[in-house]
């Protein structure tokens, strides 16, 4: 069967005969998980259902997973080329269950695939369970192993019992549980026999790559907490991971993961570029072995393939989904990825001019049918990857320059590896197999403490999260579950309290009239900004514990306040979580003739940020007076910044949509961040935008503006959403199966009505599910203060809009006038206007192309100062007849070993007057030392200039003059024939040209 085949089998056993939704591949950059640096598992996508943070239309999912493995906790980078089954990209078969079937389940399919599907032999099938953990209250998995003795027949000794192994855990904290591993035997049935036959068990777990781990089946059934403790999750869940190129291997019948079909069209381009031929010879381990691979020439080549190829996939399928090389992060380890393959193509392929990019073709077409995404758009991709080549070639060539150097003292200190590395990028790998090869050593523990240290200044550079309230754990939602308490109703979010009001809240939320019976109306367009939102405190959270009672004490400097209804919109999509007040409503006392309104446990909440977890709104802050109590009654109410918000947010569409109509369509969103100060959004493009496309882009969002859009939002389904012409959806994002559509200008119905009509591209159409504007109108104007590279091929674009926009260009127009009485000053008051203009721009708060002509005038301001300078110098210095002095002094001069020694005073007089006396001199007397010094604008200049004679005798003017600079607290120097000095302390001229005769009468002999 061909890799293809195999791939499509295993999804098609699932879906057509066990009832699994097939699933696609979320991207390789995990865009909504921060803890992962790349996506490296199957499960990774579905942590949110396993955390009890979101629910799916299904129970039972299978599909084949993109993941990287360079970085982190998995990352088998250094093992790659040498390992028979070790990649930094691979394919990750699995499914799923989400509450639905669990161990016997897991196991019975997997069985029935591996052996009467693939028809592999039981008898060189063996599993792992978990063998338990006594201390931490974790019992042996002997259910697992009955399952596989009574569903499969599985052997007493093909059953094997691990610890930690056998244990898996998604990280410190979180879902977790015991697993159970396949394992093949494809080792000679003779010696299979002969360790039956001695009573010993198959290497299972061991390092022999002919017995090796193709599936895990993970059983998620526990939760883990801050202190370790292990409690049963409500609803038991099965993750199972099985490598593609791993049963490849197996099913093909080949001796390692890169002897198969996934990887012969990547062999052959190589092949073609280097003219060497891939054999598949592996070294005896996996670690680099200097001495047996220089001995091998076609080991070395051999490993060269297989790293090539294997980081081609890599780079071009992270490339593809938004990421990009850079210095940190993600980033990083792409450069160093592509780094290593780059220097084993040079170092064992003897390919010096970039060639890893012309792979990307070869991995499109190989993997695009399953991978549609990387047809998209291959050319960037291309592009990328080249423009890095070329960059490290030059780096690669300084590198070595500074290794050699670094050498000389027989081996490699942690500062040289460090500078190798941390300034010029050269990778710590390279420096130590250099160092091995000349059978020096590198003082890695030094290299890695200056490493340790260089992270340490970046984390700390880092906004400290260590402060903020943590987020519900899996044990609350399932507190919060087990309570009967509903995901927060945050409908109102979207109700501005002007176009579309929320509906009157129900008679349990109003407040008692006058007579403390009979409800007061509700208020139109409740949930609004600035407006009163009426809701039910239904738990509070304080980091570690949450309170669901009325009877419990709420205490804490910062806890987190559940409603069963809010108006507050929480963090997500770039939008800020809103900020405001919860306040304690006023009720009667309860007694019939009570008549008027009491206040009962009367408190505000200040909201200082809000989140969501699962369903649950959190609104973040702290008591400010009075107290809070689960079940009472409060008014919400959002801070009014959400306004200045919104206009940040509807604009930063209609600026993402002009981006597009300026630079083209590769323009894609990578990032945005829009609060109540300015709007932040990250696209693709390759180069700085001119003030040209900067003016383009500000001109189209005013004119949007202008038209006083109406701003319409609704929810379609996501399929018939899709097919809107000009719809722009955030690369890598999941949406759900219905989507908000944002459209500003066009009525989402009849956007829906006819989604391929063109005209629609006239419009900014995008999936948000942020909070807007109700017209365009409303955000004033715009203006970019800011346009730079976040990384390559990643520009940023900082905005404002509204009253900031308004006092911005109040600030143009002061700049603007400064600008012009700096141009109408005369030339001796240039100075004055100068820094009036450069406290101006340094304010910061110009838009970026008023910033950038403020710039300009002040470099010409700059011209204009320097000009005026150099003319009142050239004016004093022309009085000054510097060769009629040099002539007098010559007169004077005496003659020392057979030429005269001319040395004096002729201040005022320029460094070109100077050259031009002892221009002079020399043509008057040919033998001849002449060290003349001028002060001029309080600075000293010296001049020496020695014939050739006297140069013979000992006199050299790089000596003479570096000596009499000294006295002046100057230095210098210069060829022996010719010199130039300066001095700082003019009051010592005398004295140095004193010491100048002397020098002259010492040295020449």
């Amino acid at each position: 069967m061909t890799s293809q085949e195999i791939r499509q089998q295993f999804i098609d056993f699932f879906v057509q005969k066990h009832g699994h939704t097939f699933v696609p591949s979320s991207a390789v950059v995990p865009y909504d998980d921060p803890t992962l640096m790349f996506t490296n598992a199957g499960m990774n996508q579905f942590k949110p259902i396993f955390l009890g943070q979101e629910k799916r239309e299904y129970n039972r999912a299978v599909n084949t997973q993109k993941c990287i493995r360079a970085g982190g906790k998995h990352n088998d980078l250094d093992d790659v080329g040498r390992s028979r089954r070790h990649h930094t990209f691979f394919e990750m078969l699995g499914n799923w269950s989400f509450g639905n079937y669990f161990k016997q389940g897991a196991i019975e399919m997997a069985w029935e695939l591996l052996t009467k599907v693939w028809k592999l032999d039981p008898d060189r099938l063996h599993v792992s369970c978990y063998e338990g953990n006594e201390a931490a209250g974790i019992p042996r998995d002997t259910e697992a192993a009955d399952i596989w003795r009574k569903v499969a027949g599985v052997a007493e000794d093909h059953i094997h019992f691990f610890g930690k192994d056998n244990f898996w855990e998604m990280g410190e904290t979180g879902p977790c549980g015991p697993c159970t591993e396949i394992y093949v035997d494809r080792r000679p049935m003779e010696e299979i026999a002969a360790d039956k036959k001695a009573g010993r068990k198959a290497p299972v777990n061991g390092e022999d790559p002919r017995v090796m781990e193709i599936w895990n089946n993970v059983f998620i059934q526990y939760n883990r907490d801050e202190s370790g403790k292990l409690t049963e999750l409500p609803a038991q869940h099965v993750d199972t991971g099985m490598g593609l190129e791993r049963i490849c291997q197996v099913l093909q019948g080949k001796d390692d993961n890169f002897g198969t079909d996934l990887w012969s069209p990547l062999f052959d381009k190589i092949s073609e570029i280097s003219n060497l031929k891939y054999t598949g010879l592996f070294p005896k381990t996996n670690a680099a072995d200097p001495v047996a691979e220089a001995a091998n020439p076609q080991l070395r080549h051999d490993i060269a393939f297989r790293v090539i190829a294997d980081h081609a996939r890599c780079l071009t399928f992270a490339l593809t989904d938004g990421a990009v090389p850079s210095n940190e992060g993600r980033g990083y380890v792409l450069r160093r990825i592509l780094r290593r393959a780059v220097r084993f193509g040079r170092q064992q392929l003897n390919l010096h001019e970039p060639f890893l990019h012309t792979l990307v073709p070869v991995i499109v077409e190989s993997m695009g049918n399953v991978f549609p995404e990387l047809k998209k758009n291959p050319g960037r991709v291309v592009e990328l990857i080249k423009d890095e080549e070329l960059s490290f070639g030059k780096t690669l060539d300084r590198g070595i320059q500074l290794f050699e150097e670094a050498a000389k003292v027989g081996h490699i200190k942690a500062e040289d590896a460090f500078k190798l590395h941390d300034t010029y990028g050269f990778p710590i790998d390279l420096t130590r197999i250099m160092a091995e090869e000349r059978g020096m050593t590198v003082d890695i523990a030094g290299y890695e403490k200056l490493m340790e240290e260089a992270r340490e200044k970046a984390r700390a550079g880092g906004k400290d999260r260590e402060s903020e309230l943590k987020d519900l754990s899996p044990d609350s939602l399932s507190q919060l579950a087990k309570a009967g308490i509903k995901p927060t109703d945050d409908a109102a979010k979207y109700d501005s309290g002007k176009n579309s009001p929320h509906p009157n809240p129900p008679p349990e939320y109003r407040e008692r009239g006058p007579d403390g019976i009979s409800p007061s109306p509700g208020t139109p367009g409740e949930g609004g900004v600035g407006t009163a939102f009426t809701a039910k405190v239904v738990a509070v959270w304080d980091g570690s514990n949450l309170f669901t009672s009325p009877t419990d004490k709420i205490i804490g400097e910062q806890i987190a306040v559940l409603l069963d209804r809010t108006n507050f919109y929480a963090e997500m999509g770039g939008q800020v979580g809103d900020t405001g007040t919860l306040t304690v409503r006023e009720f009667p006392i309860d007694h019939p003739s009570a008549a008027r309104l009491v206040r009962q446990h009367a408190g505000t909440f200040a909201v200082n940020s809000t989140r969501i977890v699962g369903g649950y709104i959190m609104h973040v802050g702290k008591i400010t007076a009075g107290e809070l109590q689960i079940g009472q009654t409060v008014a919400a109410t959002v801070a009014t910044s959400r306004n200045l918000t919104q206009q940040n947010h509807t604009t930063t569409h209609i600026a993402n949509w002009a981006l597009r109509e300026v630079l083209g369509d590769d323009v894609q969103q990578k990032g945005s961040l829009v609060d109540p100060e300015k709007l932040r959004f990250d696209f693709s493009h390759g180069k700085a935008m001119t003030d040209d496309e900067l003016a383009k882009v500000e001109q189209l969002v005013n004119q949007e503006i202008s038209k006083k859009h109406t701003v319409y939002a609704e929810t379609a389904p996501q399929e018939q959403a899709l097919k809107i012409h000009g719809l722009r959806a955030v690369f890598g994002e999941k949406y759900p199966p219905m989507v908000r559509v944002v459209s500003i200008g066009a009525s989402v119905k009849d956007l829906l009505a006819d989604p391929s009509n063109p005209k629609w591209r006239q419009y900014s159409i995008e999936f948000c599910g942020g909070t807007h504007l109700d017209n365009a109108a409303e955000a004033q104007s715009f203006a970019i203060m800011a346009e730079e590279s976040v990384s390559k091929g990643i520009r940023r674009l900082v905005g404002i809009t509204g009253e900031a926009t308004k006092k911005a260009i109040e600030h143009v127009a002061v700049m603007d006038a400064a600008i012009a009485i700096a141009q109408k000053s005369p030339d001796e008051k240039l100075a004055d206007a100068l820094s009036n203009l450069q406290k101006l721009i340094a304010a910061g708060n110009l838009p970026l192309r008023a910033k950038r002509r403020g710039q300009a005038a002040v470099q010409d301001i700059q011209s204009r100062i320097k000009a005026f300078e150099k003319a009142k110098k050239a004016a004093a210095s022309s009085s000054i007849d510097a060769a009629a002095i040099a002539h007098s002094l010559l007169e004077k001069a005496p003659v020392i070993g057979g030429g005269k020694i001319v040395v004096g005073d002729i201040s005022g007089a320029s460094d070109d007057q100077l050259r031009g006396a002892i221009e002079s001199l020399k043509k008057k007397s040919p033998s001849i030392g002449v060290l003349l010094g001028a002060v001029t604008d309080g600075k000293i200049s010296f001049i020496a200039v020695v014939s050739d004679d006297l140069i013979a005798k000992g006199l050299k003017a790089g000596d003479w003059i570096r000596e009499v600079a000294k006295i002046c607290g100057g230095g210098g120097g210069g060829r022996p024939n010719m010199a130039q000095a300066g001095g700082k302390d003019a009051a010592k001229l005398p004295d140095a040209l004193e010491r100048a005769k002397s020098f002259a009468t010492d040295t020449i002999k």
